[in-house]
Parts: C-alpha cells; sequence; structure tokens
C-alpha cells in the first residue's frame, strides 16, 4: 500500500462535529475539577492494584503457603486499606462506581 493511499482523507468529514463534542466535555480546566479528576485516576490506581495483592492473597491463603498469624495480618491490613480509601473517596466527593473507569471498546475497568 503506497503512502499517500494510508494518509489520504476521507472526503465525509461528518466525524468532525462528534470529536469536537468528545474534546470539549472531556478538557475542563476549572480547578476544583482537575483536582476532582487527578483524585479519581489515582484512587482508580490504587484499587486496581488493591484487587489485584487481595487475588494473590486469597491464592497464597488456597495455596496454604500462608501461616494463620500472616493471613490474620493480610486480612487487616486490607480492611485498613479497604477503610482508608471510603475515606479519600469520601474526601473527593467519589464513588466506588467512579474508580471504575470506562475504557471504551475495553469495557470498564474494575
Amino acid at each position: 500500500m503506497s503512502r499517500d493511499k494510508v494518509l489520504h482523507a476521507s472526503d465525509d468529514l461528518d466525524f468532525l462535529p462528534r470529536v469536537d463534542n468528545a474534546l470539549s466535555r472531556r478538557v475542563n480546566a476549572d480547578p476544583e475539577s482537575v483536582e476532582k479528576g487527578l483524585a479519581q485516576l489515582v484512587l482508580t490506581i490504587v484499587e486496581l492494584l488493591r484487587q489485584l495483592m487481595e487475588r494473590q492473597a486469597l491464592r497464597r491463603i488456597d495455596g496454604g503457603s500462608l501461616s494463620e498469624e500472616q493471613v490474620e495480618r493480610l486480612g487487616r491490613t486490607f480492611m485498613e486499606l479497604d477503610r482508608r480509601m471510603e475515606e479519600l473517596r469520601e474526601e473527593f466527593g467519589l464513588t466506588e462506581e467512579d474508580l471504575n473507569l470506562d475504557l471504551g471498546p475495553l469495557g470498564r475497568l474494575l
């Protein structure tokens, strides 16, 4: 395929208003919304990592490779992390669903 064919744009530019509308909905320079958006992104990453660590811990528990003390310590740790995440969500006015980002064709993150 020649380079000209790859770079050739379609004569149908009806998609441009949709792109402009999508960009205008996503870009908001209000400092409060920027802070909330950043908090949402950071908390989403922390929640994703928490879920991955919890799954790994459950696999280790099911595999019998942890002592009773280690299992108890993991349980307390995950309960404390859950409590702290709830506090941070409240502080930034976020819900659990706000952390489940929509990845478009890939579906929901969490």
